[in-house]
Protein backbone atom coordinates (compact mmCIF):
# COMPACT_ATOMS: atom_id res chain seq x y z
CA UNK A 1 0.00 0.00 0.00
CA UNK A 2 2.70 2.11 0.52
CA UNK A 3 4.43 2.07 -2.78
CA UNK A 4 0.76 3.01 -4.50
CA UNK A 5 1.02 5.79 -1.94
CA UNK A 6 4.11 7.01 -2.38
CA UNK A 7 3.43 7.22 -6.41
CA UNK A 8 0.13 9.03 -6.20
CA UNK A 9 2.15 12.01 -4.15
CA UNK A 10 5.01 11.80 -6.69
CA UNK A 11 2.24 12.22 -9.52
CA UNK A 12 0.86 14.61 -7.19
CA UNK A 13 3.50 16.45 -6.46
CA UNK A 14 4.90 17.05 -10.22
CA UNK A 15 2.13 17.83 -10.93
CA UNK A 16 2.25 20.69 -8.51
CA UNK A 17 5.58 22.00 -9.80
CA UNK A 18 4.17 21.88 -13.70
CA UNK A 19 1.32 24.29 -12.97
CA UNK A 20 3.89 26.60 -11.06
CA UNK A 21 6.36 26.46 -13.49
CA UNK A 22 3.70 27.45 -16.15
CA UNK A 23 2.66 30.06 -13.98
CA UNK A 24 -0.31 30.37 -16.19
CA UNK A 25 -3.94 31.51 -14.39
CA UNK A 26 -6.01 31.28 -18.36
CA UNK A 27 -4.74 30.14 -21.78
CA UNK A 28 -3.19 32.39 -23.96
CA UNK A 29 -5.46 34.78 -25.98
CA UNK A 30 -4.62 36.43 -29.65
CA UNK A 31 -7.21 39.34 -28.21
CA UNK A 32 -4.47 40.38 -25.96
CA UNK A 33 -2.16 41.62 -28.56
CA UNK A 34 -2.39 43.90 -31.32
CA UNK A 35 -1.79 42.46 -34.62
CA UNK A 36 1.62 44.03 -35.11
CA UNK A 37 3.02 42.50 -31.61
CA UNK A 38 1.79 38.95 -33.17
CA UNK A 39 4.55 36.97 -35.24
CA UNK A 40 2.93 33.86 -37.29
CA UNK A 41 5.86 31.60 -38.29
CA UNK A 42 6.39 27.64 -38.64
CA UNK A 43 9.31 26.96 -35.88
CA UNK A 44 9.70 28.83 -32.73
CA UNK A 45 13.42 28.40 -32.19
CA UNK A 46 13.83 29.40 -28.27
CA UNK A 47 17.98 29.22 -28.05
CA UNK A 48 20.27 31.23 -29.87
CA UNK A 49 23.42 29.03 -29.68
CA UNK A 50 24.92 26.61 -31.69
CA UNK A 51 22.21 24.32 -31.90
CA UNK A 52 19.13 27.24 -31.97
CA UNK A 53 21.39 28.92 -34.65
CA UNK A 54 21.80 25.74 -37.06
CA UNK A 55 18.33 25.08 -36.71
CA UNK A 56 17.19 28.43 -38.03
CA UNK A 57 19.64 28.67 -40.98
CA UNK A 58 19.16 25.08 -42.47
CA UNK A 59 14.91 25.42 -41.86
CA UNK A 60 15.13 28.88 -43.25
CA UNK A 61 17.44 27.42 -46.28
CA UNK A 62 14.78 24.90 -46.38
CA UNK A 63 12.02 27.76 -47.17
CA UNK A 64 10.07 27.46 -43.52
CA UNK A 65 9.40 30.67 -41.50
CA UNK A 66 11.04 30.72 -38.45
CA UNK A 67 11.84 33.24 -35.59
CA UNK A 68 14.36 32.73 -32.78
CA UNK A 69 14.06 33.82 -28.84
CA UNK A 70 17.83 34.20 -27.33
CA UNK A 71 18.17 35.98 -24.09
CA UNK A 72 21.56 37.25 -24.82
CA UNK A 73 22.50 40.28 -26.98
CA UNK A 74 24.17 38.18 -29.71
CA UNK A 75 23.91 34.76 -31.05
CA UNK A 76 26.38 32.02 -30.50
CA UNK A 77 25.87 30.58 -26.91
CA UNK A 78 29.25 29.43 -25.64
CA UNK A 79 31.05 30.54 -28.95
CA UNK A 80 32.28 33.85 -27.78
CA UNK A 81 35.51 35.95 -29.36
CA UNK A 82 37.34 38.78 -27.16
CA UNK A 83 38.46 41.48 -29.75
CA UNK A 84 41.04 44.05 -28.47
CA UNK A 85 39.86 47.62 -29.01
CA UNK A 86 43.26 48.97 -29.70
CA UNK A 87 44.77 46.38 -31.30
CA UNK A 88 42.25 44.45 -32.98
CA UNK A 89 43.99 41.09 -31.56
CA UNK A 90 41.79 38.46 -30.51
CA UNK A 91 41.02 35.85 -28.07
CA UNK A 92 38.59 33.07 -28.00
CA UNK A 93 36.32 32.84 -24.02
CA UNK A 94 34.31 29.52 -25.67
CA UNK A 95 34.53 27.51 -28.27
CA UNK A 96 38.15 26.95 -29.77
CA UNK A 97 37.54 24.26 -32.51
CA UNK A 98 35.23 22.16 -34.62
CA UNK A 99 35.65 19.04 -36.22
CA UNK A 100 37.00 18.41 -40.21
CA UNK A 101 33.80 17.27 -41.30
CA UNK A 102 31.27 17.60 -44.12
CA UNK A 103 28.48 19.73 -41.58
CA UNK A 104 31.02 21.43 -40.22
CA UNK A 105 32.47 23.04 -43.57
CA UNK A 106 28.90 22.94 -45.10
CA UNK A 107 27.66 25.60 -42.34
CA UNK A 108 31.01 28.02 -42.66
CA UNK A 109 30.99 27.83 -46.34
CA UNK A 110 27.32 28.76 -45.92
CA UNK A 111 28.05 31.65 -44.04
CA UNK A 112 31.17 32.79 -46.05
CA UNK A 113 33.49 31.91 -43.04
CA UNK A 114 36.87 30.52 -43.78
CA UNK A 115 38.46 27.91 -41.72
CA UNK A 116 41.94 26.82 -41.26
CA UNK A 117 44.01 24.02 -39.02
CA UNK A 118 44.23 25.59 -35.24
CA UNK A 119 46.21 24.18 -31.83
CA UNK A 120 43.49 23.28 -30.49
CA UNK A 121 45.32 23.05 -26.81
CA UNK A 122 46.52 26.86 -27.22
CA UNK A 123 43.87 28.05 -29.00
CA UNK A 124 45.73 29.70 -31.99
CA UNK A 125 48.00 31.46 -29.13
CA UNK A 126 51.96 31.24 -29.45
CA UNK A 127 54.03 28.77 -27.68
CA UNK A 128 53.64 29.18 -23.97
CA UNK A 129 56.10 27.89 -20.61
CA UNK A 130 53.65 26.19 -18.59
CA UNK A 131 53.42 26.55 -15.25
CA UNK A 132 51.96 23.75 -12.93
CA UNK A 133 50.25 24.87 -9.79
CA UNK A 134 48.09 23.69 -7.33
CA UNK A 135 45.54 26.62 -6.94
CA UNK A 136 44.43 25.28 -3.44
CA UNK A 137 47.48 26.71 -2.63
CA UNK A 138 49.77 28.87 -5.34
CA UNK A 139 52.52 26.20 -5.51
CA UNK A 140 54.81 25.01 -7.85
CA UNK A 141 53.19 21.42 -8.39
CA UNK A 142 56.76 19.01 -8.76
CA UNK A 143 57.13 15.46 -10.41
CA UNK A 144 53.86 16.05 -12.58
CA UNK A 145 52.14 12.68 -13.54
CA UNK A 146 53.17 11.75 -16.76
CA UNK A 147 52.54 8.78 -18.62
CA UNK A 148 52.58 6.47 -22.21
CA UNK A 149 50.40 9.22 -23.68
CA UNK A 150 50.25 7.33 -26.95
CA UNK A 151 49.28 4.15 -25.41
CA UNK A 152 46.71 5.47 -23.02
CA UNK A 153 44.85 6.81 -26.11
CA UNK A 154 44.58 3.88 -27.94
CA UNK A 155 42.94 2.04 -25.06
CA UNK A 156 41.11 4.42 -24.51
CA UNK A 157 39.76 4.22 -28.22
CA UNK A 158 39.98 0.99 -27.94
CA UNK A 159 37.47 0.74 -25.48
CA UNK A 160 35.68 3.79 -27.02
CA UNK A 161 35.32 1.87 -30.54
CA UNK A 162 32.62 -0.61 -28.54
CA UNK A 163 30.11 2.08 -28.38
CA UNK A 164 29.60 3.59 -32.21
CA UNK A 165 26.43 4.39 -31.38
CA UNK A 166 27.09 7.55 -28.48
CA UNK A 167 28.41 9.46 -31.62
CA UNK A 168 24.83 10.14 -32.51
CA UNK A 169 23.19 10.82 -29.47
CA UNK A 170 22.17 8.58 -26.40
CA UNK A 171 20.38 5.96 -28.15
CA UNK A 172 21.55 3.14 -25.62
CA UNK A 173 21.02 -0.68 -25.25
CA UNK A 174 18.80 -2.03 -22.12
CA UNK A 175 21.01 -3.27 -19.61
CA UNK A 176 23.35 -0.46 -20.45
CA UNK A 177 26.62 -1.92 -20.17
CA UNK A 178 28.49 -1.97 -17.01
CA UNK A 179 31.81 -0.23 -17.90
CA UNK A 180 29.56 3.13 -19.03
CA UNK A 181 28.62 3.65 -15.81
CA UNK A 182 31.76 3.29 -14.02
CA UNK A 183 33.29 6.37 -12.37
CA UNK A 184 35.91 7.44 -14.96
CA UNK A 185 38.65 6.88 -12.27
CA UNK A 186 37.46 3.11 -11.88
CA UNK A 187 37.92 2.93 -15.91
CA UNK A 188 41.05 4.30 -16.00
CA UNK A 189 42.45 1.40 -13.99
CA UNK A 190 40.85 -0.88 -15.47
CA UNK A 191 41.82 -0.46 -18.71
CA UNK A 192 44.87 1.24 -18.04
CA UNK A 193 44.62 4.47 -19.58
CA UNK A 194 46.22 6.51 -17.21
CA UNK A 195 48.83 7.75 -19.51
CA UNK A 196 46.47 9.91 -21.61
CA UNK A 197 44.79 11.28 -18.38
CA UNK A 198 45.90 15.01 -18.60
CA UNK A 199 45.06 15.01 -22.26
CA UNK A 200 41.59 13.45 -21.54
CA UNK A 201 41.22 16.24 -19.48
CA UNK A 202 41.70 18.77 -21.25
CA UNK A 203 39.35 17.65 -23.78
CA UNK A 204 37.04 16.61 -20.85
CA UNK A 205 37.32 20.63 -19.40
CA UNK A 206 33.71 21.59 -17.96
CA UNK A 207 32.71 18.40 -16.43
CA UNK A 208 33.26 19.31 -13.28
CA UNK A 209 34.84 16.21 -10.60
CA UNK A 210 36.82 14.33 -13.93
CA UNK A 211 37.28 10.98 -11.98
CA UNK A 212 34.47 10.81 -10.61
CA UNK A 213 31.91 11.51 -13.47
CA UNK A 214 30.28 8.84 -15.63
CA UNK A 215 32.42 6.85 -17.98
CA UNK A 216 29.36 7.46 -20.59
CA UNK A 217 29.63 11.19 -20.21
CA UNK A 218 33.05 11.58 -20.90
CA UNK A 219 32.66 8.97 -23.76
CA UNK A 220 30.28 11.56 -24.95
CA UNK A 221 32.05 14.80 -24.40
CA UNK A 222 35.84 12.89 -25.52
CA UNK A 223 34.74 11.02 -28.51
CA UNK A 224 36.00 8.90 -31.38
CA UNK A 225 35.73 12.44 -33.28
CA UNK A 226 38.03 14.38 -30.39
CA UNK A 227 40.51 11.30 -30.66
CA UNK A 228 40.59 11.38 -34.87
CA UNK A 229 41.11 14.89 -34.83
CA UNK A 230 43.82 14.95 -31.92
CA UNK A 231 45.39 12.32 -33.83
CA UNK A 232 45.42 14.05 -36.86
CA UNK A 233 45.79 17.46 -36.43
CA UNK A 234 42.67 18.49 -37.86
CA UNK A 235 40.89 20.69 -35.11
CA UNK A 236 39.43 24.01 -37.18
CA UNK A 237 39.23 27.58 -36.28
CA UNK A 238 38.07 30.53 -38.36
CA UNK A 239 41.14 31.63 -40.24
CA UNK A 240 41.02 35.31 -39.17
CA UNK A 241 40.62 33.99 -35.33
CA UNK A 242 37.81 35.03 -34.43
CA UNK A 243 35.12 31.87 -33.94
CA UNK A 244 31.84 33.78 -33.08
CA UNK A 245 31.83 35.05 -37.02
CA UNK A 246 29.76 32.39 -38.35
CA UNK A 247 27.03 33.48 -35.51
CA UNK A 248 27.28 37.32 -36.86
CA UNK A 249 26.53 36.29 -40.21
CA UNK A 250 23.79 33.91 -39.30
CA UNK A 251 22.23 37.26 -37.26
CA UNK A 252 22.99 39.46 -40.42
CA UNK A 253 21.81 36.83 -42.63
CA UNK A 254 18.23 36.09 -39.95
CA UNK A 255 18.14 39.32 -39.44
CA UNK A 256 14.24 40.14 -38.13
CA UNK A 257 13.49 36.90 -37.45
CA UNK A 258 16.00 36.96 -34.30
CA UNK A 259 15.03 38.36 -30.92
CA UNK A 260 17.80 39.52 -28.71
CA UNK A 261 17.98 40.36 -25.11
CA UNK A 262 14.30 38.42 -25.38
CA UNK A 263 12.78 35.63 -23.26
CA UNK A 264 10.15 33.61 -22.84
CA UNK A 265 7.06 33.87 -20.19
CA UNK A 266 4.55 32.00 -21.33
CA UNK A 267 3.46 28.88 -23.36
CA UNK A 268 0.49 27.48 -24.53
CA UNK A 269 1.09 23.82 -26.31
CA UNK A 270 -2.67 22.57 -25.09
CA UNK A 271 -3.34 23.26 -28.96
CA UNK A 272 -2.00 23.64 -32.60
CA UNK A 273 -0.30 25.74 -33.47
CA UNK A 274 1.74 26.81 -30.20
CA UNK A 275 1.62 30.20 -28.96
CA UNK A 276 4.78 31.81 -26.96
CA UNK A 277 4.77 35.10 -25.26
CA UNK A 278 7.98 36.64 -25.25
CA UNK A 279 9.37 39.37 -23.54
CA UNK A 280 11.47 41.85 -25.77
CA UNK A 281 13.07 45.05 -25.86
CA UNK A 282 9.74 46.87 -27.56
CA UNK A 283 7.63 44.77 -25.41
CA UNK A 284 5.55 42.04 -25.42
CA UNK A 285 5.14 39.61 -28.36
CA UNK A 286 3.39 36.62 -29.07
CA UNK A 287 4.54 33.97 -31.36
CA UNK A 288 2.19 31.77 -32.92
CA UNK A 289 3.89 28.42 -34.30
CA UNK A 290 3.38 25.84 -35.75
CA UNK A 291 5.80 23.51 -34.07
CA UNK A 292 8.78 24.23 -31.45
CA UNK A 293 12.74 23.75 -31.14
CA UNK A 294 13.81 24.14 -28.03
CA UNK A 295 17.68 24.22 -27.78
CA UNK A 296 17.75 26.07 -24.33
CA UNK A 297 19.41 23.70 -21.53
CA UNK A 298 16.18 21.88 -19.87
CA UNK A 299 16.37 22.36 -16.41
CA UNK A 300 13.29 23.44 -14.49
CA UNK A 301 14.80 26.82 -13.36
CA UNK A 302 15.33 27.67 -16.92
CA UNK A 303 11.82 26.37 -18.32
CA UNK A 304 9.62 28.85 -15.95
CA UNK A 305 6.47 29.67 -18.06
CA UNK A 306 6.46 26.93 -20.21
CA UNK A 307 3.60 24.19 -19.91
CA UNK A 308 5.59 21.36 -18.66
CA UNK A 309 3.38 18.37 -17.18
CA UNK A 310 4.59 16.14 -14.71
CA UNK A 311 6.40 13.54 -17.95
CA UNK A 312 8.23 16.20 -18.82
CA UNK A 313 9.26 17.67 -15.10
CA UNK A 314 9.79 14.54 -14.33
CA UNK A 315 12.40 14.34 -16.79
CA UNK A 316 13.89 17.61 -16.44
CA UNK A 317 14.23 17.69 -12.74
CA UNK A 318 16.62 14.74 -12.71
CA UNK A 319 19.36 16.68 -14.46
CA UNK A 320 22.38 18.19 -13.27
CA UNK A 321 25.55 20.16 -14.42
CA UNK A 322 28.31 21.73 -13.74
CA UNK A 323 29.62 25.24 -13.58
CA UNK A 324 31.39 26.69 -16.42
CA UNK A 325 32.74 30.15 -16.56
CA UNK A 326 35.48 32.25 -18.73
CA UNK A 327 37.02 35.13 -18.24
CA UNK A 328 39.26 37.55 -19.85
CA UNK A 329 41.52 39.15 -17.26
CA UNK A 330 44.66 42.02 -17.17
CA UNK A 331 46.57 43.60 -14.52
CA UNK A 332 47.76 40.15 -13.47
CA UNK A 333 51.24 40.26 -12.70
CA UNK A 334 52.13 37.05 -15.01
CA UNK A 335 54.59 37.56 -17.46
CA UNK A 336 53.19 37.45 -21.10
CA UNK A 337 54.61 33.77 -22.29
CA UNK A 338 53.20 31.91 -19.37
CA UNK A 339 50.04 30.04 -18.95
CA UNK A 340 49.40 28.76 -15.66
CA UNK A 341 47.60 25.42 -15.34
CA UNK A 342 46.22 23.23 -12.54
CA UNK A 343 47.31 20.52 -11.05
CA UNK A 344 46.35 18.99 -7.82
CA UNK A 345 49.38 18.48 -6.01
CA UNK A 346 47.78 15.34 -4.03
CA UNK A 347 45.28 13.76 -6.31
CA UNK A 348 45.21 11.31 -8.63
CA UNK A 349 47.05 11.67 -11.91
CA UNK A 350 47.41 15.36 -10.59
CA UNK A 351 43.82 15.73 -11.87
CA UNK A 352 42.76 19.30 -10.80
CA UNK A 353 40.58 19.71 -7.68
CA UNK A 354 37.66 21.75 -8.39
CA UNK A 355 36.17 23.68 -8.31
CA UNK A 356 39.39 26.04 -9.72
CA UNK A 357 40.75 27.44 -12.72
CA UNK A 358 42.34 25.30 -15.60
CA UNK A 359 44.20 27.47 -16.30
CA UNK A 360 45.48 31.27 -16.28
CA UNK A 361 46.82 31.42 -19.74
CA UNK A 362 48.47 34.40 -21.67
CA UNK A 363 46.23 35.24 -24.54
CA UNK A 364 47.34 36.73 -28.07
CA UNK A 365 46.80 40.22 -26.54
CA UNK A 366 49.62 41.71 -24.70
CA UNK A 367 48.99 41.84 -21.14
CA UNK A 368 45.19 39.89 -21.60
CA UNK A 369 44.94 36.10 -19.50
CA UNK A 370 42.40 33.97 -20.39
CA UNK A 371 40.61 31.95 -17.63
CA UNK A 372 38.65 28.91 -17.72
CA UNK A 373 37.06 28.07 -14.13
CA UNK A 374 35.02 25.19 -13.25
CA UNK A 375 32.64 24.34 -10.41
CA UNK A 376 31.00 21.07 -9.48
CA UNK A 377 27.85 22.62 -9.78
CA UNK A 378 26.29 26.09 -11.26
CA UNK A 379 27.79 28.89 -8.53
CA UNK A 380 26.78 33.08 -9.39
CA UNK A 381 28.98 35.14 -11.27
CA UNK A 382 30.01 37.18 -8.89
CA UNK A 383 31.32 34.23 -6.37
CA UNK A 384 32.89 33.18 -9.66
CA UNK A 385 34.75 36.12 -10.30
CA UNK A 386 36.04 36.47 -6.80
CA UNK A 387 37.29 33.07 -6.76
CA UNK A 388 39.32 33.77 -9.71
CA UNK A 389 40.78 36.92 -8.16
CA UNK A 390 41.53 34.85 -5.40
CA UNK A 391 43.15 31.89 -6.75
CA UNK A 392 45.40 34.48 -8.70
CA UNK A 393 46.70 36.61 -5.74
CA UNK A 394 47.47 33.31 -3.89
CA UNK A 395 50.22 32.45 -6.47
CA UNK A 396 51.64 35.91 -4.81
CA UNK A 397 50.80 34.67 -1.00
CA UNK A 398 53.08 31.31 -1.84
CA UNK A 399 55.95 33.17 -3.26
CA UNK A 400 55.35 31.25 -6.70
CA UNK A 401 54.82 34.49 -8.91
CA UNK A 402 54.56 38.16 -8.11
CA UNK A 403 51.13 38.22 -9.07
CA UNK A 404 48.84 41.50 -8.56
CA UNK A 405 45.19 41.92 -8.25
CA UNK A 406 43.33 41.19 -11.56
CA UNK A 407 40.65 43.30 -13.51
CA UNK A 408 38.01 42.02 -15.58
CA UNK A 409 38.49 43.06 -19.31
CA UNK A 410 35.51 40.07 -20.29
CA UNK A 411 33.73 37.26 -18.42
CA UNK A 412 30.91 34.65 -19.61
CA UNK A 413 29.37 32.39 -17.75
CA UNK A 414 28.49 28.57 -19.86
CA UNK A 415 26.48 27.48 -16.92
CA UNK A 416 24.51 25.05 -16.52
CA UNK A 417 27.44 22.53 -18.44
CA UNK A 418 27.54 19.30 -18.84
CA UNK A 419 24.29 18.45 -18.41
CA UNK A 420 24.27 14.58 -16.58
CA UNK A 421 21.74 12.23 -14.72
CA UNK A 422 22.79 9.99 -12.12
CA UNK A 423 23.53 6.44 -12.71
CA UNK A 424 20.60 4.73 -11.65
CA UNK A 425 18.66 6.89 -14.22
CA UNK A 426 20.68 5.74 -16.11
CA UNK A 427 19.89 2.01 -15.80
CA UNK A 428 16.16 2.90 -15.06
CA UNK A 429 15.61 4.32 -19.13
CA UNK A 430 16.20 8.05 -18.82
CA UNK A 431 17.29 8.88 -22.06
CA UNK A 432 14.82 6.17 -23.58
CA UNK A 433 11.70 8.62 -22.04
CA UNK A 434 13.88 11.62 -23.21
CA UNK A 435 14.03 10.36 -26.60
CA UNK A 436 10.10 10.09 -26.41
CA UNK A 437 9.70 13.75 -25.89
CA UNK A 438 10.90 14.34 -29.51
CA UNK A 439 7.62 15.84 -31.40
CA UNK A 440 5.27 15.79 -28.05
CA UNK A 441 3.07 18.76 -28.15
CA UNK A 442 4.71 20.29 -31.45
CA UNK A 443 8.06 20.32 -29.25
CA UNK A 444 11.47 19.48 -30.45
CA UNK A 445 14.44 19.19 -28.25
CA UNK A 446 17.71 19.74 -28.89
CA UNK A 447 20.96 20.89 -27.24
CA UNK A 448 24.05 19.14 -24.79
CA UNK A 449 21.59 17.64 -22.64
CA UNK A 450 20.63 15.43 -25.48
CA UNK A 451 23.49 14.69 -27.00
CA UNK A 452 27.07 16.32 -25.73
CA UNK A 453 28.73 19.78 -25.10
CA UNK A 454 30.37 19.55 -28.83
CA UNK A 455 28.93 21.76 -31.38
CA UNK A 456 29.88 20.14 -34.38
CA UNK A 457 28.42 17.18 -32.82
CA UNK A 458 25.22 19.08 -31.98
CA UNK A 459 24.78 20.08 -35.85
CA UNK A 460 24.84 16.45 -36.64
CA UNK A 461 22.05 15.92 -33.72
CA UNK A 462 20.26 18.76 -35.11
CA UNK A 463 20.11 17.78 -38.82
CA UNK A 464 18.99 14.16 -38.22
CA UNK A 465 16.10 16.06 -36.43
CA UNK A 466 15.42 17.94 -39.17
CA UNK A 467 12.69 15.92 -41.33
CA UNK A 468 10.47 14.99 -38.56
CA UNK A 469 10.32 19.18 -37.91
CA UNK A 470 9.45 19.65 -41.17
CA UNK A 471 7.01 16.96 -41.51
CA UNK A 472 3.91 18.26 -42.40
CA UNK A 473 4.67 22.02 -42.38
Amino acid sequence: MRIVQNSVLTVVSLAIIAEALSGRAALISTSDFSSSDIIYRDVCIVGGGASGTYGAIRLHDMGKSIVIVERNPVLGGQTETYTDPVSNNKTEMGVVAWYDIVIVNNFFNRLNVTLATTDVARAGSAALTTLPVDFRTGKVVTNVFSGNVTEGLVNYATQLAKYPYLEDGFDLPYPVPADLLLPFGDFIKKYKISGAVQTLNIFGNGMGNFLEQTTLYVFKLVSMATIQALEQGTFQATADHKNDQVYINAQAELGDNVLLSSRVVDVDRSDSPVKVVVKTPSGLKLIIAKKLLLSIPPKLDNLVGFDLDPNEVSAFSQITSAGYYTAVINNTGIDGHIEVRNFGADSPYNVPVLPGPYFVQASAITGLFTVKYCTPHPVGDASAKASIIANVQRLRSAGTLNTTTPEFVAFHSHAPFSMTVSVEAIQDGFYKNLSALQGYKETYWTGAAFHTQDSSKLWQFTEKLLPTITDRL
